[in-house]
């Protein structure tokens, strides 16, 4: 049993989803297959070949759906893939059922391994955050640099409108809020999610909105949708707990990959507080702060996020020709 495993668990069939995630203009969906795990990989075509490779990761709840916006407004500087994570998107569960942090992890590096696009450009958002920090602890080799939206790094004191979620890993609570909740409309449930996670829910357009109502649709009917959700949550809480080199602080320090750091002022989930922290912690670190921004600001505003990457990506050009050998 995983250290994610409820001992009441009830395993439930994997079958794939009725209907495909959405798929933008401009970008292709591939299915790969890895020892225990299947991933989906979400890509758009770079602008021309020969770019540095990019990997995105996704949030609880979320998918690589996530980052269409900040792919496409990237296709110019790397040839950037995201991913659904195990249990996400169109991704079914893991085999293992493990669905911690480390486990998302030992996925992430396979792939990685498997595809040998290393050393990436790693990007992660919330959960996909502490995912994120956890492979370019374990594997410097596989990170070029390393970007984070809102990571889900332990707090002691987490703000009260994020006791909800974590409430999730609690045994029997999603299946209490599935009672609860399951005369709600699709629009309400969107609503809901979209209030937790942006700084500003009027940002989202009317089409948006749509979009956002058909995805939600689309997850509720997967039949591992609540234990996925409920095991993830758990995941992220016992990561909060572990100690020692395990610490995800302490890996935070061991990173050696130059670093960006996006917050949201208005982040209803991780408090801004942690910024402060997390410039500390990452030895070689840029801080972004945006005022109008919640817990999901590559969605939010794109284009600050893509600008702050641009400057990571020069920023590190620039250190890494003058720590160059003279030539001869």
């Amino acid at each position: 049993m995983s250290s994610t495993e409820s001992p009441d668990a009830r395993a439930v069939p994997v079958v794939p989803p009725t209907r495909s995630a959405r798929v933008s203009e401009g970008e292709a969906l591939r299915t790969v297959t890895l020892p225990g795990a299947t991933l989906t990989v979400r890509s758009r075509p770079p602008a021309r070949a020969g770019l540095p490779p990019a990997l995105l990761l996704h949030g609880l709840g979320g998918s690589s759906q996530n980052w269409s916006q900040l792919m496409e407004r990237l296709a110019d500087v790397v040839d950037a893939e995201a991913v659904d994570l195990p249990g996400f998107g169109d991704a079914p569960p893991p085999d293992d059922r493990d669905y911690s942090i480390t486990g998302y992890a030992r996925v992430v590096i396979r792939h990685l391994d498997a595809g040998d696009r290393g050393p990436v450009h790693l990007i992660g958002n919330s959960m996909g955050g502490a995912v994120a920090t956890r492979v370019a602890a374990v594997r410097p080799d596989l990170v070029r640099t390393l970007t984070l939206v809102s990571p889900a790094l332990p707090e002691l004191r987490p703000q009260r409108t994020a006791v909800p979620t974590g409430l999730l890993a609690v045994p029997g609570a999603v299946s209490l809020f599935a009672r609860m909740t399951r005369d709600w409309t699709p629009e309400r449930r969107t609503s809901e999610v979209l209030a937790l996670c942006y700084g500003d829910p009027a940002r989202v357009t009317p089409e948006g909105f749509a979009l956002a109502v058909a995805e939600y649709e689309r997850r509720l009917e997967l039949p591992y949708f609540w234990e996925v959700m409920a095991r993830s949550a758990r995941g992220i809480v016992d990561a909060y707990t572990l100690g020692g080199q395990h610490s995800l602080w302490r890996q935070a320090e061991r990173v050696l990959a130059p670093t960006l750091l996006v917050y949201g002022v208005r982040d209803q989930l991780v408090s801004i507080r942690m910024a402060r922290r997390a410039s500390k912690a990452f030895r070689d670190s840029r801080l972004l702060t945006l005022l109008e921004a919640g817990h999901v600001a590559m969605m939010e505003d794109p284009d600050a996020v893509a600008r702050a990457f641009r400057e990571l990506l020069a920023d590190t050009a620039t250190t890494l020709e003058r720590s160059a050998p003279p030539r001869g």
